[in-house]
Formats: C-alpha cells, sequence, structure tokens
C-alpha cells in the first residue's frame, strides 16, 4: 500500500519541520499584517524596499497598458517582446557582459541553465551551503558532483587539482553565491576566481542577496570587487533588492547564444509578463542611480544599528533545535515582529534559526526593538 500522505505530514508536524501557509492581509512592506495584527516585517529579503515603491507600481501599469498582460508564448515561439529585449540589455550593460538572459525565477534560471553548461563526462563542485536550487540543477545536469566546505578555497584549490589531473579537459563549473542567504555572510569570491582560473575552470556566482545591495551600482559582489569580468556566470533574481520577481544570468555572448538554444526551463516555458519586464528596467534604473546609492547608505546604517559584526543585511540567531527555533518565532510575534524560523532542509540538521533579514525601509525604532528581544 502506498503511504499515507497523511501519516507523512504528522511525521513533520512531530519532528517540528512541518509547515503551512499564512496569508498575509497587506502588501508586503516593513509592517504588514497577519491574522489581524500589525507586525514588524524582519522576514522579507525586500532589501531596498522597493516592493511596494511607487515609481515600480507605476511602470508596472504602465507595462500592462503598453504591452498587455501576458506574454502569449514561450520567447522562442513569439513571446520575445520589446520590454524582454530591452530589459536584458539594460542588464548586460550594468553587468559588464557581452549578454543576459532573463527567466521567470532565480529557481528556473539554475535548472535551467546548469544542465546546459554542463552534462555527462563534467563536473560540478558546488560549495556546501549552496542554495537547493543550485544543488538540484547540479543534480539534474548529469554531470559528476562533488561538495567542497563553505568557503574554503584551499580545500576547493586541492579538489580543482585533483579533478584536472584525472581529466584535462572536461568541463568544470565551480558554484558559489556572493552572500550566503541563510548565514549572511559573503564567499571569499577573488581567492575563487584565482583557484578557478589556476585549473581552467568556470565559475558560476548566484549574487541573488547581493543584488542591489552591493557595489557602487548595486550589481553585487563582483562589481564591488572590480571582477565582473572574471566571472563567467553572474546569476541574480529580481524578488529581493529590485523588489519584484524573475530571475537572469549574465555572461558572454556565446554562453547566452547557447543557453537560448539549450535551457529548457527557459525554451519550454511562456515568457514572463512584458509588463513586468518594463517593471524591472526601471528597478534596474532605480538601483543604478543616486536613489539607490541613498538607499543602500541607509541599508547599511540599519544594518549596523542591529548587529555591529554583520557582513550583510542578513543576520542568523542559531538556535540548535526545531523547537526553540519555533518557539522563538513565536515569542518574537507575539511582541509584534514577524522573523521566521528556519529548519532542516533549508538548514542543516541541528542549526535551526531565526533569520532576521534588513530593510532600508525599516524605522531605526523597530530595528532597536528587536535588537532588545533577540536572544543573542
Amino acid at each position: 500500500m502506498a503511504a499515507d500522505p497523511a501519516a507523512e505530514l504528522e511525521s513533520l508536524a512531530a519532528a517540528g519541520l512541518r509547515r503551512v501557509l499564512r496569508p498575509l492581509q497587506s502588501p508586503a512592506g516593513p509592517v504588514v499584517t497577519r491574522d489581524g495584527r500589525e507586525l514588524h516585517n524582519f522576514a522579507s529579503n525586500d532589501y531596498l524596499g522597493l516592493a511596494c515603491h511607487q515609481a515600480l507600481a507605476e511602470a508596472f501599469i504602465e507595462g500592462v497598458k503598453r504591452y498587455g498582460a501576458g506574454a502569449a508564448a514561450a520567447r522562442l515561439v513569439s513571446g520575445t517582446l520589446p520590454p524582454h529585449a530591452a530589459l536584458e540589455e539594460d542588464l548586460a550593460a550594468a553587468k559588464g557582459t557581452g549578454a543576459a538572459l532573463v527567466f521567470s525565477s532565480g529557481f528556473a534560471t539554475a535548472i535551467g541553465c546548469l544542465p546546459a553548461i554542463v552534462g555527462a563526462g563534467d563536473t560540478v563542485v558546488l560549495d556546501k551551503l549552496c542554495h537547493a536550487s543550485l544543488i538540484d540543477a547540479a543534480k539534474l545536469s548529469g554531470a559528476t558532483l562533488r561538495v567542497f566546505p563553505h568557503n574554503d578555497t584551499a580545500k576547493l584549490r586541492k579538489l580543482l587539482g585533483t579533478l584536472r589531473a584525472k581529466d584535462a579537459s572536461g568541463r568544470i563549473l565551480v558554484v558559489t553565491e556572493s552572500v550566503f542567504s541563510m548565514d549572511g555572510d559573503l564567499c571569499p569570491l577573488l581567492e575563487l576566481l584565482d583557484a578557478v582560473e589556476e585549473h581552467d575552470a568556470l565559475l558560476w556566482l548566484d549574487e541573488a542577496h547581493a543584488f542591489g545591495v552591493l557595489g557602487d551600482r548595486g550589481m553585487g559582489l563582483a562589481e564591488a570587487l572590480g571582477c565582473q569580468h572574471r566571472v563567467a556566470f553572474q546569476m541574480g533574481t529580481f524578488s529581493k533588492a529590485a523588489g519584484l520577481s524573475g530571475g537572469y544570468v549574465a555572461a558572454s555572448r556565446v554562453w547566452i547564444d547557447l543557453l537560448v538554444n539549450r535551457a529548457r526551463a527557459f525554451i519550454y516555458s511562456t515568457a514572463p509578463p512584458p509588463a513586468l519586464a518594463h517593471a524591472t528596467r526601471e528597478s534596474l534604473r532605480l538601483i543604478q542611480s543616486e536613489d539607490g546609492s541613498q538607499l543602500r547608505e541607509r541599508l547599511k546604517e540599519n544594518v549596523r544599528l542591529l548587529s555591529a559584526d554583520a557582513s550583510s543585511a542578513i543576520l542568523p540567531v542559531v538556535l540548535g533545535t526545531n523547537e526553540a527555533a519555533l518557539e522563538g518565532s513565536r515569542r518574537l510575534e507575539a511582541e509584534g515582529f514577524m522573523v521566521p524560523a528556519i529548519r532542516y532542509p533549508t538548514v542543516p540538521r541541528g542549526s535551526a534559526r531565526l533569520r532576521v533579514s534588513v530593510s532600508a525601509a525599516h524605522e531605526s525604532s523597530s530595528i532597536e526593538k528587536l535588537r532588545s528581544l533577540l536572544p543573542v
């Protein structure tokens, strides 16, 4: 007899791992309404506070009026509309690459691209703490999967040397994140690039939590360190600091042309709404503007107010057990704060935590109050 899904749910609940959807009754701003209560929102990834920005709302409305509600087909069929091509041109210019390709989500970007870049006979080398989308994409590729300890460039260099000694011609793709989503730490990007270049490998850099936040123009860690030209694939999303949704990869023209022909998540998906692409162009413009720079400065101030030691807008408070994390989240909610409990499999077993994410839109008073309540 097949397993009973109700029994599976009971097992998840007993382990403190069952999730449920709890809809908001308000927009996703710095203060939200849930279950009839106002809560200070420290759960979202809206780092610059753009999700409710008037300019983006107006651009979205303008996009609907000009281009309609949907794209009606996949991009290769008839779904490529002016805003899609314009957004990709703007993004490539901002990222300093020959081209860019936009997807419906960050997950779709990873799932579409990694199996198009590597396959049987190749190797994917992942940082141990890479996002689930990158892990799933690597498994789907059919390439040999190897993992190196988190941010350990010495171990990576040794592993790459071993791989190259066994196969001088196979493609090796090293995959990491600029800002790790659950720990908030940064990768040692320049050291990683040195190791990758030394062994004729390629680097896939997921800038999801750095895009809009790091760099003079908000283009991420690679821009901040002046090494965009050395990164083979710059991935990111428009669903965090950009305030909208969608994913992208920026790379050389030849790589993007190959992805157009091989990335199944791109080929077989209806294009994102053209109005969304139109609004994303406005978000990209705003991020790179003086207003964007001021928002990043405000974000830095807010992060420092919460923690002087934080290296990003993500502050993990590791409590260990699922029960402790859930209780900590409930206690904060009772005090008027929405802070999620993050548990396995999002983080390793035994490292359940509260994940606090800071926005430029937060008021200093709410940050100070939260700081006084956190179990740190």
